[in-house]
């Protein structure tokens, strides 16, 4: 990036189905950036990078985190799949990468919960012979309630109360849909059970939530070099 004159912002994009290289490149630029940013898409990515004799996989997590220092940004564009998201942490964890202090997560990213699997899934099955391909992973379910403004955020992820009070609407919508159209009945205890759970995932994922978009504007008007990673 050095190269790049008076551009302190770089971003990497695919161009095909996938499979372009994007998380090698991003590792290998990530050596002369400050902070590297995931801006879009979820954990249907698998973005590999080799170092020494381990291999990495990066769903969610910026592929910039195998370098000590950098700020690595999850942004709001993202949608997250909590269970996802801790288990690449703990993975990357044992691996010996340090985690807290460089990684961080915009509040306002939306949450992919498992009715937006169900729902990915049931949908793919019914297309027959003309399905998508889709991995099955909630994506496009996720970012269909983000854009009709149903969606749970981080930031209610995080608060237990404004979790339950969000989850149980968006449930009794969901559970009616998936009853009355899918022949698919969730029980009470099924529903308090996931809100619990969920309340556990955003206990765990607290210490890691900012405001990315702040920290990215911030760190652009301090001339700092950054670089966003497609998924």
């Amino acid at each position: 990036m050095d190269n790049l004159g008076y551009m302190s912002t770089l971003v990497v994009v695919g161009s095909q189905w996938g499979d372009e290289g994007k998380g090698k490149i991003t590792d290998l630029l990530s050596e002369e950036v400050d902070i590297v940013v995931r801006y879009q898409g979820g954990c249907n990515a698998g973005h590999t990078v080799v170092k020494g004799d381990q291999q990495f996989i990066f769903h969610l997590i910026p592929s910039g985190i195998l370098h000590p220092g950098k700020k690595c940004l999850i942004g709001n564009g993202v949608v997250i799949d909590p269970e996802s998201l801790l288990r690449e942490i703990e993975d990357l964890r044992k691996k010996g990468i340090e985690i807290d202090g460089n990684l961080f997560i915009d509040s306002k990213a939306h949450v992919v919960l498992p009715y937006h699997k169900t729902l990915d899934e049931i949908k793919e099955e019914k297309r027959g012979k003309n399905k998508l391909g889709t991995t099955k992973k909630g994506i496009g379910p996720a970012y269909m309630d983000k854009i009709a403004r149903t969606g749970i955020r981080i930031a209610d992820l995080i608060d237990k109360k404004t979790l339950s009070e969000k989850l149980k609407i968006n449930l009794e919508e969901k559970n009616e849909i998936f009853e009355k159209l899918y022949s698919i009945k969730t029980s009470k205890q099924e529903q308090r059970d996931l809100i619990k759970r969920y309340q556990e995932y955003g206990q765990l994922l607290k210490k890691y939530v900012i405001d990315v978009s702040l920290l990215v504007n911030q760190a652009i008007e301090e001339d700092k070099k950054i670089l966003f990673e497609g998924a």
